[in-house]
């Protein structure tokens, strides 16, 4: 479905809504059902609404901190319901506690896919796109694709009951041999989000991250955190034409040397397969949204995005 700018702007609107602190409250603002809201607003955006709206206060968050506003104060304001929840969720987004920011750090935006930030005191900041060579780029196709086609995935497996989404589909089958055995819905997704995550470790010379749960609601949390960062990560390489530079990866036993561009193909490439298998399962399972969950073909994709 196309979705021109009026309406673009009515879906933020209703998610950056002060009153509108649950998804049934945001797609009500817009006169939607929840899943459609959702549908649409993914598309239009690359974020979910949730998602958005989180990051969205967080940034706020930063910048009234940055003026002396207190921890207390700007916490309930950006939604939580304790001051300790929303010390942990600034600190996994930010890497330092809320209670160090002060003047000398100034308010910066979290990853974003779509370029919607906060906007001092009260608004909103788009990022314009580069145009031309960028946009139509293969490989910035393939990594929105990829995202997007994550989310829908991940979201129509939380229809399932337990026993469908674990049952074992292809007994020994695996994609790549030092992954293990994908045989079931839930291992290929779990596979498909927590490569990201291993990587981007490897890049931004992190620990070694813990596998998240292999149920959807736990694998949809893990990847809306990991999905702009790995967006901002490989646009970040793009921009100083970094394709050619090598990665040691010392999460590796015994460490190993990458080409960056063969990493960020590497798991394209997977990821593309994962979630060709995992539509193909997921069609058999749900036949009636079989025709609306389409071929994963990325031609149609784009032409969805209008």
């Amino acid at each position: 479905m196309h979705i021109g700018r009026d309406r673009l702007r009515e879906l933020l609107d209703a998610v950056l809504a002060e009153d509108n602190s649950t998804l049934g409250d945001m797609a009500a603002g817009a006169y939607a059902s929840p899943f459609h809201f959702s549908r649409q607003f993914a598309r239009g955006t690359g974020e979910s609404p949730v998602a958005l709206r989180r990051r969205v206060l967080l940034e706020r968050a930063a910048w009234e901190l940055s003026r002396g506003a207190r921890v207390t104060d700007v916490a309930f304001a950006a939604g939580y319901e304790s001051v300790e929840g929303f010390s942990r969720a600034y600190s996994r987004a930010y890497g330092h506690p809320p209670s160090s920011t002060g003047r000398e750090r100034a308010a910066r935006w979290l990853p974003a896919v779509n370029g919607v930030h906060f906007h001092p005191p009260m608004s909103l900041w788009v990022q314009s796109e580069p145009k031309g060579r960028a946009d139509m780029d293969p490989t910035a196709i393939m990594l929105h694709q990829d995202l997007d086609d994550t989310r829908e995935l991940l979201t129509l497996a939380a229809g399932l009951s337990a026993d469908r989404y674990r049952h074992v589909r292809a007994p020994g089958f695996t994609v790549i041999p030092w992954s293990g055995a994908e045989e079931s819905l839930a291992a290929v997704l779990l596979q498909l989000v927590w490569t990201k995550q291993v990587w981007l470790a490897a890049v931004e010379g992190a620990d070694s991250p813990e596998q998240p749960g292999d149920d959807p609601a736990a694998l949809l949390e893990c990847f809306e955190e990991i999905g702009p960062r790995w967006l901002a990560t490989v646009r970040e390489i793009d921009r100083r034409g970094g394709w050619n530079d090598t990665l040691i990866d010392a999460l590796c036993d015994p460490p190993e040397s990458f080409v960056l561009g063969s990493v960020i193909a590497h798991v394209l490439t997977y990821s593309a397969h994962r979630r060709l298998l995992a539509r193909q399962w997921l069609a058999s399972e749900l036949p009636d949204t079989a025709r609306e969950l389409g071929h994963g073909d990325p031609i149609t994709w784009l032409r969805q995005r209008g």
